[in-house]
């Protein structure tokens, strides 16, 4: 598989931390290296300035662009975004997680960022089973046997399933909101009147003025979802632009709009993930380690703790985090993200 290097840097503007390159923090890990990094407590402070150097490698039917950090030895971690937000949502765990010692991977989602299709003629499709095989094809491309997950939103609906499909691919997860495996019939049911309203961009999204009116103002749209999924998160103008540059990914628009259409029916998915979607349907357990979080002030659309528990069989705890957290947990709290990840692999 090709790998290179995008020497396209991008700035941190507006940052309180200065001169910290991933590079850096990525040989600092690799210095302090443990034999048993899971005993080592992440620390707070270290911040990325900048994810400088943004590899891609070709992986099933892309070219996936990804962050990487800590030492090559240490065990994987695999961080996936959601949408409307991209790798910086880990710009802080990440430091963090490679300083203790361990490996971590942070991907563009298709349609996000530097990953590209590799063929025009690959339907732009955004359901919930072909984003987690486009990372299980990441994992095959870097001869990653098994990694530690953590993900929110798209991510986490992701690492669910990818832990639900493949445990043997997954040693322990973290998810905010917990259990997120849907499917196009559990759909269909109508929800109370206030939960629908909570779902107003998907049924914009369903309609060909929403098509159009995302291609157009995804910029402001997402910086609105932003402040309505996190309304106690006072984040600036500069750490909104350096994640909403992703949005211009060519085939952001086409992937975001098909994956809210499939949910609904609206949009058939390719025909050879049918028999996993069929899995996914039965709300397959999990049974691998895991931690669920969630945001004492999330804004978007999520289940309660209390609905989801018994989807997960193994070790398992559930984490409520408090002081106006809302859904972007990892970017809102990364000291406890990154103990989550950490924690997990030891229940």
């Amino acid at each position: 598989m090709k790998d290179q290097i995008n020497i396209r840097r991008r700035r941190l503007l507006g940052t309180t931390v200065a001169g910290i390159s991933l590079l850096e923090l990525g040989l600092s890990g690799l210095a302090q290296a443990q034999s048993n990094p899971t005993a080592v407590s992440v620390q707070s402070g270290a911040r990325v300035a900048s994810f400088d150097n943004i590899r891609q490698i070709d992986a099933g039917t892309l070219s996936i662009g990804y962050a990487e950090a800590g030492p090559q030895n240490g065990p994987v971690v695999i961080l996936l975004h959601g949408w409307p937000y991209d790798i910086y949502s880990f710009a802080e765990v990440t430091p963090m997680l490679a300083s203790a010692g361990y490996r971590v991977i942070v991907p563009y989602l298709r349609g996000y960022g530097s990953t590209r299709f590799l063929s025009a003629d690959t339907p732009r499709n955004g359901q919930q089973a072909v984003v987690a095989v486009d990372i299980i094809a990441l994992m095959d491309a870097l001869k990653i046997d098994q990694a530690i997950f953590g993900g929110f939103d798209w991510g986490a609906r992701t690492v669910d399933i990818i832990a639900a499909l493949w445990p043997q691919r997954c040693k322990a997860m973290v998810s905010v909101s917990g259990y997120l495996i849907g499917s196009q019939q559990a759909n269909k049911a109508p929800l109370p009147p206030k939960a629908e309203l909570a779902w107003w961009y998907q049924f914009y999204f369903a309609t060909e003025r929403g098509e159009a009116g995302y291609a157009a103002n995804r910029h402001d749209f997402n910086k609105l979802i932003w402040r309505l999924a996190s309304p106690k998160w006072n984040f600036d103008d500069a750490t909104y632009e350096r994640s909403a540059e992703s949005f211009n990914n060519p085939d952001h628009v086409a992937v975001v709009i098909h994956n809210y259409r499939w949910r609904l029916g609206l949009a058939k998915g390719e025909p050879q993930y049918d028999a996993l979607e069929a899995h996914l349907a039965s709300a397959p357990a999990i049974s691998v380690p895991a931690i669920t979080m969630e945001g004492d002030a999330n804004g978007a659309p999520h289940p309660e703790p209390a609905a989801y528990a018994k989807k997960f069989t193994g070790k398992y705890q559930h984490r409520n985090i408090d002081g106006g957290i809302g859904h972007n947990l990892p970017q809102e709290a990364p000291k406890a993200f990154a103990d989550a990840i950490v924690d997990v692999a030891r229940l």
